[in-house]
Parts: C-alpha cells; sequence; structure tokens
C-alpha cells in the first residue's frame, strides 16, 4: 500500500510506476484505489465512492466501510499475484486520510511504502517528516513498513513549494544519481527505513499538450495546427523587441504576446518555416492578427504551427496558467506512459524482482517483454549501425538507445545536417552518438563489394555506384565486423534493406533459409509468429528449418517455446497436401531437434485457446497454451498477423530477421520512436548472442 507523507507527492504516478515495475519482472499486478474520489486517466472507480465513504465514518461504522473495502480488494486480487494498494491523499477535505489509510493497511495485511517528496525541505527536514508518518503505520520496527520512495527530486518549485507549467524554463539539473547515493543523500536516522526508489524531476512529467492549454484557457483556434501532439516544455512572455526575444524561438516554447505584435508573429512563422517546432504561438488582448498578415504566414501555418487567442492580457494569461492543474488528461495516454516507464525505471528492481519470489512459469506480459529487451541489450553491449541517419525519428531513437546505454549507435549521414535536423525537430542529441560522414567513408569498401559480388557480374564502376547507398554501405560495414548489426527502413522499403543483407552478408552456416518472426505483444502475453514476411512457400524441410530458428529465437528474447505448427487441421482429423506438409515438418523438428515442445497439425484456436484444446487435442502438450506460432506459408502468417493486429489493436514488433550471418532487421515506415528504440535493441540482443 503507498500512502502519501504530505500533499502534492505525487501519489497517484508514483502508483503507476510501482504497477508498472512490477509487470515488467513478468509478475502479474493491479493497481486498487480502496477509496474513489472520481474517474480520472489514472483510476478507475474500483473501490467505495468518497460519499458513502464519509457516510460511513459519520456514524461509526469504520467496519462495515473496512468489510466493503476488503470485498472490493478479493474481486481485484483473485487474478494477480500482487495489487498495488493507493492510499487516501490527506487534504482539506479529507483530513481523515491518515487514520483510514493505517486503518485499510491493517485491514488488508498490507506491507506500507511511504511516498515523499523533498518540495522545498532539506534532506534532513524530509527525513524527519517521514519518520513521523512512519509512527503512524508501526513505526520502522514494523517489518510491515517496507520503505519510502522519494519523489519529485529537484523540481522547480515557486514559494508555496508547487511546480506549475510557467516553471519549466526554470528547471534545474535532474539527479540522476543512483539509489546508493541518494540512499546517503536522504539519510534516516535510524537506518531502518529502506529507500526503495528516488524519481528525478523531469520536464515531460508535466509537459501539457497545446490542446490542453487551449481548452484551459478557453482559448480561440486561428490555427489548429499540430495542437494535439505539441507539447510545452517551456513558455515565455514576450512583451520585448524583436532582437531580445529571437533567443526564444527554440522546440518546445509556447510563445505569448500581445495580438497587436506583428513583428513577434511574423518572426515566429519565420521559425517554424525553418524547421523550428515551436510549441504555438498564444496571442493576447482578443487582438486578431490582420488577415493580410496570415496570408503572409500561411507556409507556416501549413507546417503544424498552432496559434490561439485569448481576450486577457499577457499578464492575466500567464498569471492563470499558472494555476493550470497538472494532472493528465484522461486522453493523453503518450504522457502517461511515459509517466509510468519513466518512474519504473527509478524503482529499486533488484527489490521488485524479490517482491514475489515464486509463481512458476511467469507470463511474459508487452510491458515484461519490452523490459527484458532493453535489460538484455544493455548486458549485450553492442554497436548498431543506422544507414537513415538523418532521419527524425532515427535520430530521436539512437540518442534515447545511447543515453540509456542499450546500444552505441552509429548515424550515417553529414554530421552538420544531423545537428541541423535534430536541432528543428528539439532533439538533443547524445554526445555517445557516432556520426559517418557516408561521403567520406564509403572509399575503402568498394573493393571489398566488387570481390564479394564479382560472380554476378560487379565491377569497381557498379559497385561505386551501389555503395551510395547508405544501407549498402551500412551492411558491408557489419560484414566487416565494424559494427554487429544493422537496423533501417523508416524510410527505405523492405525489399532495400533486406536485399543487400542476402547478398554481403548470406546466411548462416547452420540455416537453410532467412525467415522472419513477429512479436505480436497481445494484452496478457507475448506471442512469435513466424514466418509472415520473407517465403512466400516454404516445403516441409523449410518449414521445419523456421520452426527451429524462431524456437531459438523465443528463446533469446525470454520467451518459454512451445510451438504450434499451424493448418487448417488439427492431429489426424484433416488430410491433403497441405496438411501433410505441416505434419511432416512437425515430425523432422521432433527428429532433429527433440528438446522442442512442438505439435502440428493445429487449427489457430486449439493452438491458443485451451477450452478448444481440450475437445480437439486433449492430450497434446502445446495446445491451449502455445507461444511460438508456426504458419505454412506466407499468404496465411501475413494475413493472420495483420488480422490480428488490427482487429485486435496489437502492436506487432516485427519483422525480426533469423537465419543470418549477423542480424539485420527491418522497420516499418510509418514505425514511433519506440518501436526504433526496441528494434535496435533485440538487434543488439541478437548480436551478443551471435557471439557466445
Amino acid at each position: 500500500m503507498l500512502v502519501p507523507t504530505s500533499l502534492g507527492v505525487g501519489l497517484i504516478t508514483i502508483s503507476l510506476g510501482l504497477e508498472r515495475a512490477i509487470a515488467n519482472q513478468g509478475i502479474r499486478v493491479a493497481l486498487f484505489k480502496p477509496v474513489a474520489i472520481e474517474k480520472t486517466a489514472l483510476t478507475t472507480l474500483t473501490g467505495i465512492v468518497i460519499s458513502r465513504v464519509e457516510h460511513l465514518l459519520s456514524i461509526g461504522r469504520l467496519d462495515e466501510l473496512l468489510e466493503e473495502i476488503i470485498a472490493a480488494y478479493e474481486r481485484i486480487s483473485a487474478n494477480v499475484d500482487v495489487v498495488v494498494v493507493q492510499g487516501l491523499i490527506s487534504t482539506s477535505d479529507y483530513p481523515y486520510a491518515t487514520r483510514l489509510n493505517s486503518e485499510i493497511a491493517k485491514a488488508l495485511s498490507a506491507e506500507v511504502i511511504l511516498v515523499a517528496a523533498p518540495a522545498n525541505k532539506t534532506p534532513e527536514q524530509l527525513a524527519d517528516q517521514i519518520e513521523i508518518m512512519a509512527a503512524s503505520y508501526g513505526g520502522s520496527n514494523n517489518r510491515k513498513l517496507l520503505g519510502c520512495i522519494i519523489n519529485k527530486i529537484n523540481a522547480p518549485l515557486d514559494a508555496q513549494g508547487r511546480s506549475h507549467i510557467d516553471l519549466l524554463q526554470n528547471e534545474s539539473p535532474q539527479n540522476q544519481s543512483d539509489l546508493n547515493t541518494l540512499r546517503k543523500q536522504y539519510l534516516f536516522r535510524n537506518k531502518k527505513i529502506n529507500l526503495l526508489g528516488a524519481i528525478p524531476w523531469q520536464t515531460n512529467l508535466i509537459a501539457p499538450r497545446v490542446k490542453d492549454v487551449a481548452d484551459f484557457l478557453t482559448a480561440k483556434l486561428i490555427n489548429e495546427g499540430e495542437m494535439a501532439s505539441r507539447r510545452i516544455l517551456r513558455m515565455t512572455l514576450c512583451a520585448r523587441s524583436l532582437p531580445n526575444m529571437v533567443n526564444a524561438l527554440t522546440p518546445g516554447t509556447l510563445i505569448i504576446t500581445a495580438g497587436d505584435r506583428t513583428d513577434i508573429i511574423l518572426a515566429t512563422c519565420m521559425a517554424a518555416l525553418s524547421g523550428i517546432k515551436i510549441a504555438a504561438l498564444l496571442l493576447t488582448g482578443g487582438y486578431e492578427p490582420d488577415l493580410k498578415i496570415m496570408k503572409l504566414c500561411q507556409q507556416a501555418l501549413c507546417s503544424g504551427l498552432p496559434i490561439l487567442l485569448v481576450p486577457t492580457d499577457s499578464f492575466c494569461t500567464t498569471t492563470a496558467l499558472q494555476m493550470m492543474p497538472t494532472e493528465i488528461p484522461q486522453d493523453d495516454i503518450e504522457r502517461l506512459e511515459y509517466i509510468r516507464n519513466f518512474i519504473a525505471g527509478f524503482i529499486d528492481q533488484a527489490w521488485v524482482r524479490n517482491l514475489v519470489k515464486a509463481h512458476g512459469e511467469r507470463l511474459l506480459s508487452p510491458a515484461a517483454f519490452r523490459y527484458q529487451l532493453v535489460e538484455k541489450a544493455r548486458k549485450a553491449k553492442q554497436r548498431i549501425v543506422l544507414p537513415e541517419g538523418t532521419e527524425p525519428r532515427t535520430l530521436a531513437a539512437a540518442s534515447l538507445c545511447a543515453e540509456r546505454g542499450i546500444a552505441e549507435c552509429v548515424l550515417l549521414g553529414n554530421p552538420n545536417e544531423i545537428q541541423r535536423i535534430a536541432k528543428h525537430n528539439g532533439i538533443v542529441l547524445s554526445d555517445r552518438l557516432i556520426m559517418v560522414d557516408p561521403k567520406t567513408y564509403y572509399e575503402p569498401y568498394i573493393p571489398r563489394l566488387v570481390a564479394l559480388r564479382q560472380h554476378k557480374g560487379m565491377t569497381e564502376l557498379l559497385a561505386r555506384e551501389q555503395i551510395q547507398d547508405p544501407v549498402v554501405l551500412g551492411t558491408l560495414m557489419l560484414e566487416q565486423g565494424e559494427v554487429d548489426g544493422l537496423v533501417s527502413g523508416a524510410i527505405h522499403t523492405t525489399a532495400d534493406t533486406i536485399r543487400p543483407a542476402l547478398q554481403i552478408i548470406k546466411t548462416a552456416s547452420q540455416a537453410k533459409l532467412v525467415s522472419s518472426i513477429f512479436f505480436m505483444c497481445l494484452p496478457e502475453q507475448v506471442l512469435v509468429y513466424g514466418d509472415c514476411a520473407v517465403n512466400p512457400n516454404p516445403n516441409a524441410e523449410e518449414l521445419a528449418d523456421i520452426a527451429i530458428q524462431s524456437t531459438d529465437s523465443a528463446k533469446i528474447f525470454g520467451i518459454t517455446p512451445r510451438v504450434a505448427m499451424i493448418s487448417y487441421s488439427t492431429g489426424v482429423s484433416g488430410s491433403g497436401l497441405e496438411v501433410d506438409k505441416v505434419r511432416q515438418a512437425t515430425e523432422l523438428v521432433k527428429q532433429k531437434r527433440p528438446d522442442i515442445m512442438i505439435d502440428g497439425p493445429l487449427q489457430y484456436d486449439a493452438a491458443l485457446i485451451e477450452s478448444v484444446a481440450q475437445s480437439k487435442a486433449p492430450n497434446s502438450p502445446v495446445a491451449g497454451k502455445a507461444t511460438v506460432f508456426i504458419f505454412p506459408d506466407l499468404n496465411t502468417g501475413n494475413t493472420t498477423y495483420k488480422a490480428v493486429q488490427r482487429s485486435a489493436d496489437v502492436l506487432s514488433i516485427g519483422p525480426v530477421l533469423q537465419g543470418l550471418r549477423k542480424p539485420v532487421n527491418d522497420l516499418s515506415r510509418g514505425a514511433s520512436i519506440d518501436d526504433i528504440v526496441y528494434t535496435i535493441a533485440l538487434t543488439a540482443i541478437q548480436a551478443g548472442n551471435l557471439k557466445i
């Protein structure tokens, strides 16, 4: 149970972060709010509504209230291993919160974690506050008091100890110290209160969308632009002359100025046209800009620059923004996910792993799968080349990977161009990135390309032409061992990415062919689908090889493989060439790799759903609990993966190529930054595994 030591500690977001940290370990977890005040993006009405709580407390029926809370808890805890209980926040409206939290903790026999924030306190003052609150839960000697989590370290605050969006530009340097350092800083005198997490402040935790500001101010839209996706990272009031405000025109900035300041309007639009993603232009005083000026700015408006208008003057508008709530709107799923993952990264992972010691085989949820990708990639310590080095999403992903230690990323592209594109897109490039200008780098690779492809008619002239393609150059760097893996496809087709790999890297000695898998991130589990992208109509021997490759890939990425060979028939119930092919492939796998748990032919529903498996294949070791699905041909595999992906709104990661001597992976041209990060991570894992 998480309980706050004071107002404003960020209890809701800590609850979500702890829930994600636990889920990342493959532990089934649920978030329970015993007292439900209102429905928001972060909570659900799972507990007892506040009016009912106050009524029972007012007539002295605490026991009845606790019984109702326990009943609600039992419903939630039935199918999970851990429940994170979110306590009630003590405010002037709920002065009884601490006493009620203590009673709930005892009723649920819950282990307690205190949540605190430094605000304007010194470490010693904060420690005193935590120890005082600990007394309400049996004191620091109570075994059920697990420790505390300190949130909002180095948050920019006003004199009252509050954070709001007009303080974003005054953000303090983040404290990224490890837990051991922070344990010394926030030292508790009796040494019995363990520090389980220390969350540094980051702008993105409260950065609102332009849409949120427009809704809060009830602003008129002069130009909607990209207001639903652009975020405000800082704000500036431009009441000064134009030369003195040019430096304020930076990505993510909300420019506030009077509506009759034509010079500021034009300067902001010029910055937008140069590629700088200003968050928005907020015009005050009710002065609508002249239509001729707006016509002159039309191209800037088409670039996505939102322009808002409010009737209040600049001072009143800025003052009003100080009162804007920092809570997450219900539809801001992107920020919600960012907060969950960010906070989860600063929870003590060793403590989380020990939280539940034995659950048998853990269900590998999408959150746990993504977490394991990052952790395995960090341990692999591989160098990945990114041929699309000037593509903005790739730049952002590469910088994230470098900062988080996921991989050492090599960007192919002119360094000056990379820096320019990054600046205009508000991307802060990590100094750990490696930039390689292809025009000054490809010459030594020409003889090697000729040697590799001479039997196909390659000449120096043709090689010089082909190597202008950064994917070809990156593939040659991989072949020569200068990098460990390659990721491309954000602006290249699948064929453009895979063809050089097949020609230069070639098939691994133990593989008969190159195949692919997709990781299908269902709501509660990650499944492996193969082959859905490369081989149109494999024969039985090739299908067996795909099954073996996919099994080994599943193991590499932490999925316990139970392989289902998919067909339109289950067991011996059907016949035909296609069923016979699947049956023969299954037997070949059993002969070659008796260690693999495999069955087939199986229909898809028999492989996936336990109740169907009991009637169609009751003696199968795989039916009803398959994790690896091998489809008989590309037509079946590609159709199935797309149907599941689109109909069930499932995230699919892939295609991940198998069977190459060195790892090369393709991206969807609609890939998000996160998609690219995870593809880089899995490529690093593949590369590390090939070296074992």
